[in-house]
């Protein structure tokens, strides 16, 4: 438990006794330069608000001497070996004792003597408690402090797209500076080793209907001078960007496949009957164009429902009930039977095309003619057989939703 060193004696002994509600827990590598600065305001704001509380610093491997200075300070030193921020981070949570967890850089940019501000809200009985530093929630970032690209672009790009795609209620999924409760952190199994940490929590907690809520904080100039910061823009604001694409089926694959199918369909619309506007015609080389759309349209939606149900499976993404129901109505049985039918009306196609070869005596065809049978023929052909496989890949990956 973490005490300050001017607490008596008699006190110390009490505290010790006490069950612990906070950890506050520091990811840390290299950070000699200021992770004093951060502990003793830690510290400072715990005692002044007389939470039982324990200061943690998660070190991924210092050789700077930080653990030399957080262990004179009094913080709990938790080694993490295995690298990333989410790795440290991880070992931070995983070895805390308090029922509440807060999180902060090393970096002295965060002001951890609001950490009484997170423990309220938490006691209010949210799940997670989210610090705001931009003013589209009250935050405010001092200059120098955010690179203008994170500032003016990423941070409220990739904002808006966890608001718009996961529903997520914050207004600033960047920052580091949070609260949660230890039963929210084991409920959404997190993966992420490195900077998608921090966003796969707010998207998974949008995802399983957390309670959460946001106050806004201040985002100082970074404290550090021995090195640069650990963010790296094209590298970070990538992987972030990956990350939300990998957590949304929908809007990965889903709809671009419907789109595609979409402009398939439309296109043999035209193409079939031959239609002519104004001085285009829509012919067999459009009828070619519009299966490729379709196909691909179609093997798009395909890996949206591998994705969630292989997502849903693991623990990654909370039960969909639109799955649940999908799974009733599209058993193995019935995904074989239409693939069946598919298969069928393909062959069928594809046999009156060799048999208006075969009129013509084996000789030359009228393409545009024939071709009306054989793309649709082989559309469907392979439409069925995608079918056929899919259904068994997830009737296998289904089988742990039984």
């Amino acid at each position: 438990m973490m005490v300050l060193d001017e607490a008596p004696p008699s006190q110390q002994h009490s505290q010790t006794r006490e069950a612990i509600e906070l950890s506050v827990v520091i990811p840390c590598l290299n950070e000699a330069d200021t992770i004093g600065v951060c502990l003793t305001k830690a510290l400072r704001s715990i005692g002044e608000a007389g939470i039982q509380a324990e200061v943690i610093v998660a070190d991924n491997g210092s050789t700077d001497g930080s653990i030399e200075i957080a262990a004179r300070l009094g913080a709990r030193v938790v080694p993490v070996k295995k690298k990333g921020y989410g790795n440290a981070l991880m070992g931070g949570i995983e070895a805390a004792r308090g029922e509440y967890i807060i999180m902060g850089d090393a970096d002295d940019s965060y002001d951890f003597l609001d950490v009484p501000r997170f423990v309220q809200k938490l006691r209010e009985g949210f799940d997670l408690v989210q610090g705001c530093r931009l003013p589209a929630g009250g935050g405010k970032v001092l200059p120098g402090a955010m690179p203008f690209l994170h500032r003016w672009w990423g941070n409220p790009m990739f904002t808006v797209l966890s608001r718009w795609w996961f529903r997520s209620p914050v207004h600033d999924i960047y920052s580091g500076f949070r609260g949660f409760t230890k039963a929210l952190y084991y409920r959404l199994q997190q993966r992420c080793t490195g900077m998608e940490f921090a966003t796969e929590m707010i998207i998974k907690a949008s995802l399983y209907r957390a309670k959460i809520a946001e106050i806004p904080i201040t985002l100082h100039r970074d404290g550090r001078k021995s090195h640069a910061p650990h963010l790296k823009t094209f590298r970070d604001g990538w992987r972030t960007l990956r990350f939300f694409m990998l957590f949304s089926p929908r809007w990965l694959f889903l709809m671009p496949g419907l789109a595609m199918s979409a402009l398939g369909l439309l296109g043999y619309a035209l193409a079939l009957p031959g239609v002519t506007i104004g001085r285009i015609t829509f012919d067999a080389h459009t009828l070619l164009f519009a299966s490729m759309g379709i196909m691909c349209g179609y093997e798009a939606i395909v890996f949206a429902l591998f994705t969630r149900t292989y997502g849903v499976a693991e623990g990654l993404m909370p039960e969909d009930p639109r799955l649940t129901k999908f799974f009733k109505i599209v058993t193995l049985e019935r995904g074989l039977i239409g693939a069946a039918i598919a298969i069928f009306l393909g062959l069928t196609l594809l046999g009156l095309a060799v048999n208006q070869w075969r009129l013509a005596h084996f000789g030359r065809l009228d393409y545009a003619h024939t071709m009306r049978y054989v793309i649709p023929g082989a559309t469907l052909t392979t439409i069925g057989l995608q079918t056929f496989f899919s259904s068994f890949f997830l009737s296998i990956m289904g089988m742990r939703r039984q």
